[in-house]
């Protein structure tokens, strides 16, 4: 099969460019794959992090041509024109947000216009955690010329059922982010960030409104009031972080957290993940979200909210917690049972097991499914 997929990969960063080169490198095991990336993802004045460049060195090496720019019409024109002319079996679209939608629905119809090809999209969010004006609408536009979707939460199901009712569709779910190293000893990895203490949080991933931060601080004095406890925060902040620093003074947090505010280039996130005992995912709202799928790669237990597809993929009381969103108290009582129950050993055997569900193969083989479906 001859396929395309179009979307960021290195050297853009973010979840996104690494997932798509992830299943490029997976589908290339078996089929002819290229990737027609862009050239420029977000204009600067509307990306809030520090840059749009990936500090580290690409995970794999799949064949990709840079040349869509997603607020210049015209480099979308020449896209489609090459995508057909590769003539694909299926092109592969990733859709997170409507922003993209006037670039990805545009090529996607030009190339449909050309040649005879299947359009797939990817979906990990359809509505967007951040709502703006006219989201509907870019949606609906990008959506038309789709063949069938992958929705990655029964959330993002339910999304799609309302913009396209009778759908072709898989449901699945992110597989692991299983490219980001070995799980190394937590003593070493302690040393190598320059810990020490015991019972060990980890807070990763870009810091935005919506993944509950807040709500995770308000948590830390009812924690350190059962017991001691440290919180990692790695991620760059999409926000206020000054916001975020204050906060952490007024409730006297200083010597109980450590604040890596950079982004974490792929070769060191590891030693994040191996240094904790448990990954919180504190969110107000999510779709999915893919600090699971690592947390689960390094065998890492994870304390997430009941919001979103979170819940889909933590086994409560099995894998992790499920908490109530926005409650600090029920938050901070799952942190402290998890210790004071001496979680870790059961909970990791159980993630061992339950991640066999996670396979990249899996997901491939639900992809080509839906594929022939439509032959």
């Amino acid at each position: 099969m001859n396929v395309i997929i179009v979307g960021p990969v290195y050297p853009l960063r973010g979840a996104m460019a690494q997932l798509n080169i992830i299943l490029g490198w997976y589908l290339s095991k078996k089929h002819n794959v290229q990737i027609v990336s862009l050239t420029r993802q977000y204009p600067s004045l509307l990306f809030p992090g520090k840059t749009q460049i990936d500090p580290g060195e690409p995970l794999f090496d799949v064949p990709t041509v840079p040349m869509i720019d997603t607020i210049n019409p015209l480099s979308w024109f020449r896209a489609a024109r090459y995508i057909a002319n590769q003539k694909p079996d299926v092109v592969i679209f990733r859709y997170w947000m409507p922003f993209f939608a006037p670039c990805f629905g545009t090529i996607a119809r030009l190339v449909k216009r050309k040649i005879n090809t299947q359009v797939i999209f990817i979906c990990d969010n359809i509505i967007p955690h951040e709502k703006r004006p006219g989201d509907i609408a870019l949606t609906k536009y990008a959506f038309r010329s789709v063949d069938s979707f992958v929705v990655l939460s029964k959330t993002v199901e339910d999304d799609l059922h309302r913009f396209v009712p009778r759908a072709k569709y898989v449901l699945s779910h992110l597989p692991l982010f299983d490219v980001f190293g070995e799980l190394q000893t937590k003593k070493e990895s302690k040393i190598k960030l320059g810990i020490s203490e015991d019972n060990v949080m980890l807070f990763f991933g870009y810091v935005r409104a919506y993944k509950g931060l807040d709500v995770l601080l308000d948590a830390m004095p009812l924690i350190l009031k059962k017991m001691p406890a440290m919180l990692l925060i790695a991620g760059e902040f999409y926000e206020n972080e000054e916001k975020y620093r204050n906060k952490i003074r007024q409730l006297g947090l200083e010597k109980n957290i450590r604040l890596y505010s950079d982004y974490i280039p792929n070769e060191e996130i590891s030693v994040y993940f191996s240094a904790a005992d448990v990954v919180v995912l504190p969110y107000v709202s999510a779709t999915q979200s893919a600090i699971v799928p690592v947390a689960y790669h390094f065998d890492k237990p994870v304390i997430v909210t009941d919001v979103g597809g979170l819940s889909e993929v933590v086994n409560d009381g099995r894998t992790g917690f499920v908490v109530p969103p926005q409650d600090p108290r029920a938050f901070a009582d799952a942190v402290v049972k998890y210790y004071q129950n001496k979680c870790e050993k059961e909970f990791i055997a159980n993630i061992r097991e339950e991640k066999k569900k996670f396979g990249w193969d899996a997901f491939i083989e639900q992809l080509e499914s839906l594929v022939n479906q439509n032959n």
